[in-house]
């Protein structure tokens, strides 16, 4: 996906994309990753979290910090900020 392709995507789109994400690292089912649970529960570690930066640089086109997780550690937090700035353009 382009950049001003993920412009049009919705903070659900975005949460429904990071809990697959983050469900393919830690091998379980997108729909047991609850959006509102810290995904260091769910067992990411830091190179996971490192692994799903450059997967959003991959979709969105967006550069972010390997912190991301770390400011942001659920899927719902992340989802805001990455739509936040999907939309700053």
């Amino acid at each position: 996906m382009s950049a001003d392709a993920g412009i049009a995507v919705g903070v659900e789109g975005l949460r429904d994309w990071l809990r697959a994400r983050v469900a393919s690292y830690v091998a379980r089912a997108p729909e047991e990753i609850d959006p509102l649970v810290p995904i260091a529960q769910y067992g990411m570690d830091s190179v996971y979290s490192l692994a799903l930066c450059g997967d959003i640089e991959a979709e969105y086109g967006l550069a972010v910090e390997p912190t991301l997780a770390w400011e942001h550690p659920t899927v719902a937090a992340m989802a805001d900020h990455l739509r936040g700035r999907l939309s700053a353009g």
